[in-house]
């Protein structure tokens, strides 16, 4: 009853109120990004939702647009600037999503939404995860974030959809403000950001 029916209406609920009460701190991290990122502070992008159905994501940019001298972008550690390892820190980079949850494209917790083209990377149980909204946060990011595997990572997100719950979601309320505060697990041992997912089977033939 509480994933069909009041996990949403709780989403929706708390997504008008946050972004009511924020408002005043979107509107200046909006002008700050502008002054930072050097033009539009927002990221948008397709991501897969519930049951892998398409939605454009939004979220406050990290990342700048410089480029080499081919006009090629250049990597995410050197595009990732003070301003955005600031964001990532504090998780204010994922505000705007509150504009997602709202409209019923994402729930408050729910496994992260990953990139589009991971979609035909994943096993059978993966794909699981994307058997509820994806979350602005989630069991995985409040046990881990980046510093674990994508199978540990994908594993946590199953699991939460086989044990969505009010008092699961409200424990990892509680472990994503910890994860917040210690700044836990916010870029991956090899990587400023993750690296990207490839698929478990090739992985584990490498």
């Amino acid at each position: 009853m509480y994933a069909k029916f009041f996990k949403r209406i709780i989403d929706f609920i708390l997504a008008l109120v946050g972004i009511v009460v924020l408002s005043p701190l979107l509107l200046i991290l909006t002008i700050l990004g502008a002054i930072f990122m050097g033009g539009n502070p927002f990221f948008t992008q397709e991501r897969p939702g519930l049951h892998e159905k398409i939605f454009k994501l939004i979220k406050f940019r990290t990342m700048d647009n410089r480029k080499d001298a081919d006009g090629n972008l250049l990597p995410d550690e050197v595009r990732l600037n003070k301003y955005g390892r600031f964001l990532r820190a504090s998780s204010l980079d994922e505000l705007p999503e509150l504009f997602n949850i709202l409209v019923g494209q994402m729930a408050i917790i729910g496994p992260r939404p990953l990139l589009v083209r991971y979609l035909p990377r994943y096993n059978e149980e993966q794909r699981h995860r994307h058997d509820v909204r994806p979350g602005l946060t989630g069991y995985a990011q409040a046990h881990g974030r980046n510093s674990v595997t994508w199978e540990e990572k994908f594993a946590m997100d199953v699991w939460y959809v086989n044990n969505v719950s009010l008092a699961v979601d409200l424990q990892i309320i509680v472990d994503t403000v910890k994860t917040v505060i210690k700044r836990d697990g916010i870029s991956s041992e090899t990587s400023a950001t993750m690296e990207e997912f490839m698929g478990t089977e090739a992985e584990e033939n490498k």
